[in-house]
This record gives structure tokens, sequence and C-alpha cells, in this order.
């Protein structure tokens, strides 16, 4: 490996600064692993706060997803929109619901594309303010529609700014904080999924019984209060210091860290935590200088690219689109419409409590422990709810249905203590520093392949004018869930109590996943590499 060229007179001064260099990086790297929780806390109380204030972005996102599934099953816009399926009942057509739940996917995949390029050319700061300026306008095609036609014209244009949500929070929660808050704070972006989620659901059913057509363009107006919200503080919100450090704006980069961190602990020493970065920059470079989408695929970073893309998939796979139809699933299973609304904002509120949940678990618990087991139990729920729904249709009773219901509200607390969190957490950890971002896009494309896939079968299994499969549904998730628990062991490693340089070096070195977290590593190795003479410094 290539060692860093630095303009100083002789080779004696070079060895010298690389030395110290090494130093300063490795005093920071042992007080990343040192400091605790509550010290990082203390530390990093900013941090903290921008962090949950970009991450709220990531609330519309939720809302917008759960509120075309849940309007489904919502009578005044079956029947604006919908056809008669049986007196006095109407459905909206299965090939609309799979087009309208997938045009938002599709102008978010457009999105996340722009992300990779827009967040790593200007900043994630003036991203994520272009995109919620976005929003603001393309709220009022679906507030308008007419029909079904400019509902999916609007669905498509309002998901290209919220693809810029998909990963752009999730980086800047990692690259803000220090080791010991990064999975609690990647952690909360699924929760701001979770609440957006239960915001639609309990607007959706207090609206539930009006028949006129606010009772579905409300819901839409509300879209209209995040922005508003959220672009008054992000003009104020600092940058990312690594992103910084890319650009090799160091000076700016200090000053960002001194204006997250709390100037009382006097042993924090903003040089050498900045130092790092630069270390763990210049070796990412080193090995590959390249930040293209195609050095995503690129030695080492092909092994990362692939985990971070079979996580993100791992999602589908684990039954998520059922849950996203979870009102209207209900209501095919045999719970009143009022009922299935209730059962589905009481699931969102047991995914809030799981959300938090997650916290204890992390402090417990490695990440691929708690993600390993996790699918092995979404697997049997899954499977339970499928022949649960054989039972049902072979020899109904009254009693199916809620338990059903109540499978489906465990297994969403399930997902969101686990699954659902660690993803963000794993998927920002995994990939190196400087192609974190367009890691992460083309991890987030090819779930949204995956629920677009996803969102065409899910119409089909559940409505009664199809395959009208019903709970039975569950069996197929569940082998989505094997599938996953498979990748899962061989695929995903221990990033627990790992910096960014200490994870380049196990996947540099081809570490098996499943050996992560008892390999010891040298930081050295981000420095000098295998260099013989430089082993001897």
């Amino acid at each position: 490996m290539a060692r860093p060229s630095y303009s100083v007179p002789t080779a004696e001064k070079v060895e010298m600064t690389e030395v110290e260099r090494l130093a300063d990086a490795q005093d920071a790297n042992s007080q990343e692993h040192n400091l605790k929780f509550l010290d990082a806390l203390r530390l990093y109380r900013k941090s903290v706060f921008w962090s949950m204030i970009m991450s709220s972005g990531v609330i519309m996102d939720g809302y917008d997803i759960k509120l075309i599934g849940t309007l489904y099953a919502q009578p005044a816009f079956q029947k604006a929109y919908g056809r008669l399926a049986k007196a006095d009942s109407y459905q909206i057509p299965a090939p609309w619901q799979a087009g309208l739940s997938n045009g938002s996917i599709c102008g978010q995949f457009v999105g996340l594309l722009l992300a990779g390029y827009v967040s790593e050319r200007f900043g994630f700061r003036k991203t994520l303010l272009a995109g919620l300026s976005c929003i603001i306008a393309c709220i009022f095609i679906p507030f308008f529609s007419p029909s079904l036609a400019v509902l999916e014209v609007g669905q498509i244009i309002f998901g290209i700014p919220l693809g810029l949500f998909q990963t752009t929070p999730v980086i800047y929660a990692l690259e803000i904080s220090p080791l010991g808050l990064r999975p609690y704070l990647t952690n909360y972006i699924n929760c701001c999924w979770s609440i957006g989620q239960i915001i639609a659901v309990g607007i959706l059913r207090g609206v539930v019984n009006m028949e006129t057509e606010w009772a579905y363009r409300i819901p839409f107006a509300v879209q209209w209060v995040w922005p508003v919200i959220i672009i008054p503080f992000l003009f104020f919100a600092p940058e990312s210091p690594w992103w910084l450090v890319r650009r090799g704006r160091l000076e700016d980069a200090k000053d960002v860290v001194k204006s997250l961190t709390s100037p009382k602990n006097v042993n924090f020493n903003v040089d050498k935590y900045v130092t790092l970065m630069v270390v763990t920059t210049e070796h990412e470079r080193a090995v590959n200088s390249e930040t293209s989408y195609g050095a995503c695929f690129q030695g080492a970073n092909l092994r990362r690219t692939l985990t971070v893309i079979g996580i993100y998939c791992v999602q589908t796979l684990n039954g998520n689109p059922l849950r996203g139809y979870s009102t209207y699933f209900l209501q095919q299973a045999g719970l009143p419409t009022v009922q299935a609304f209730n059962m589905t904002i009481v699931g969102f509120a047991v995914a809030i409590a799981g959300g938090i949940f997650s916290w204890v678990l992390l402090g417990l618990f490695g990440r691929r422990t708690i993600y390993c087991w996790s699918l092995v139990l979404m697997f049997s729920i899954m499977l339970t709810i499928g022949t649960l729904g054989i039972q049902q249709t072979e020899s109904p009773k009254d009693a199916y249905p809620w338990a059903i219901g109540s499978l489906l509200i465990a297994s969403s607390f399930l997902y969101n203590c686990s699954i659902g969190p660690l993803t963000h957490t794993l998927c920002s950890e995994i990939p190196s520093a400087i192609l974190r971002s367009k890691s992460i896009v083309l991890a987030r494309g090819m779930y949204v392949l995956t629920t677009i896939v996803a969102g065409v079968l899910t119409p089909y299994q559940l409505n009664p004018t199809e395959w009208n499969w019903g709970a039975k549904t569950g069996l197929f998730w569940a082998g989505g869930c094997l599938i996953a628990i498979v990748f899962a062991y061989f695929y995903v490693p221990e990033p627990k109590d790992r910096t960014t340089a200490e994870l380049d070096i196990l996947f540099g070195k081809k570490i098996p996943a499943r050996h992560f977290a008892r390999t010891q590593v040298d930081l050295a190795d981000a420095v000098y590499g295998d260099d013989d003479d430089v082993k001897k410094i």
C-alpha cells in the first residue's frame, strides 16, 4: 500500500509525521471505545439534537407509505375512486392498488439515485433543504387529484424528493455522532418511520366515518405540516464533519466537531478526532480512490455492498409488505373496518414501543445476534399466521381474525425492536466512509425494487376479487424469512464497538462475518498496511 505524501523536506520528517499521525489516530480510536454511553451523551448533546431533527424527515416517508395502503380500506376513498364489487361495497381494483403503492416507490428510486450524487456534492444539509422545498409543491397534486390516474402521477412525483430521505438522515446520524451513540441515533430513524405510520392511521381513523371528499383530502393536506416545521431548523444545522474531511475542508470539520461537543470535557481532543477521520479516509482512498457507483463493486467494497443490499432486501423478505397493508389485511381477514383501523393503530403504537425497546437490546447483545434470532422468531410468527389462515378457510371461527391480528401486532413489535432499526444501523456502519452514501443508495435501490415486486403481489394476494389468499399470505412471507435467515448467518457481520477504520481492516483481510466479533485489529494497518519497513517503526 502506498503511503500518503506530505510536503516536508526530508524522508525522516515524513516518517515522523506518519508516526505522529498514527499516534493521534490511535488515541482518538481508543477514546471512541472508552467513551461510555452517558459520557457520550453529555459530550455530544448537540449531535443528538441535530440527528433527531434530520431524522424527522423520515416521518413523511412513513406517513406517505401508510397513507396510501390504508386508504384502500377507507369507505369514502373506495367509493370515490373504486368500483362497485357488491351491494354497497366498493373496492379499488388490484392493478390500481399495485400502481398507487408502487408509484411513490418508483419516484423514490429516482430520488435515491440523485441523493447519492447530490449529498456528496452539496452536503447533507442542502440536500434535505432542497427535498423539503420540493415536497411543499408536490403535495398539491394528490390533494386535488380528481382521478386515480392523476393520483398515480402525484405519487410518482412526490416520491422523488422523498427518495432523498431514504439515505441522507441515517448517514448524517452516523457521521456526527461517536461510536457509543451511533446505534441509538441510527435506530431512532426507524422510530420516525413508525411515528409517521401511526400518525397516518390515526388521522384516517379520525375521518373514517366522514362521507365527503375531505375524508381523504385532509390526510393528504397534513403532509404540508412537516416541511414547515423542519425547514427552519435545517438552516442552522451543521454539516457532517466526515463530509467536510472528504472535501478537504479540515478546519471546517474541526469547527463543526467543536460546535457539536461540549467544551466542558477537557479530555476530548478535536484535532485527534479529525485526524482519525483523515487517516480513515486516506486509507480508503489508497485502497480505491474511486467514489463512483462502480467502485462499490470493486475489491473489498463488493462484499460490503452486497451485504448492505441483502440487509435492505431482508426488510421485504421478512413480511414487511404484509404489515404495510395491515388495515386492509385485517379487513380481509374478517375484522370490521373500524376494528381493523383500531388494531392497526395498536400495531404501530407497539411498533414505537419496539423501537424504544431496541435501545435496551443494543446494550445487551451484538447486532448480529439480535438480527439473526429475530428472523427466526419472525419465521415462526409468519408460519403461524399462514396456518391460521388455512384453518379459517376450512372452518371459520370468530376467534381466528383476532388471533391473526394479535400475531400481526406481535410481528410489528418484533420487527421494530430488531430487524427494522438494525437495518439502518448495520447499513450505515458496514460501507466504507468514502462510499457510504452510494452503497446505501444502491442497497436502498434494491430494496425499492423488491418492494415494487411485493407491491404488485400483495394486493393480488389479499384482494377478495383476485387471489383471495387472506391470512394464508403469511406462508409466503415465512418462506421469505427462511431465505433471510440463511443470508444473515453467512453474510451479516458484527460491527458493534468497531470504528470505521477497524471495519476497513476486517473487510480488507476478508474475515468471515461470524468471526468479526472476536478478531483483533491493529489500527496501524489502516495507515501502513503490510509494508515491512513500516512494521519496524
